[in-house]
């Protein structure tokens, strides 16, 4: 196999570089999404997991846990909210792909803060029931 001539080599630069570049940034923020929906359902699931496992071993020792039923609903609730967050992150990397093919692109506005504003409620609603719980105890 004959070696090439510099010459022969066409390098990717200009636009052709940048559109490349803008579509491998758009699949890596895809990737981010991604493992962040995959985060929150497995975070879920340890949450209910948890939860009906010490209501179990409650039940062993002749207790009672009146509030595992709620712990397993926030479980739930993050399941629910990674699966939700991961198709968000398709519908807008497919937004995305096809504005940067009609060179038209726009910044993601709603959806940001439609996130941002969610994951602010679960974590206060988390944290009020941790001190709830703590105050029970």
């Amino acid at each position: 196999m004959p070696d090439r001539a510099p010459s022969d080599i066409q390098l990717s630069t200009g636009e052709s570089s940048n559109r490349a570049r803008d579509h491998l940034a758009n699949e890596r923020t895809f990737l981010a999404w991604l493992r962040t929906g995959l985060a929150i359902v497995v975070f879920g699931f340890a949450i209910g997991r948890f939860a009906i496992a010490i209501r179990q071993f409650m039940q062993i020792q002749g207790h009672t846990l009146r509030t595992a039923g709620v712990t397993v609903w926030f479980g739930a609730i993050a399941i629910f909210s990674g699966v939700l967050l991961t198709l968000a992150g398709l519908l807008r990397y497919r937004r995305t792909r096809d504005q940067l093919e009609a060179g038209k692109f726009e910044p993601a506005g709603f959806l940001v803060d439609l996130v941002a504003i969610l994951v602010a409620l679960f974590g206060l609603a988390l944290g009020g029931y941790l001190v709830y719980i703590q105050l029970q105890l």
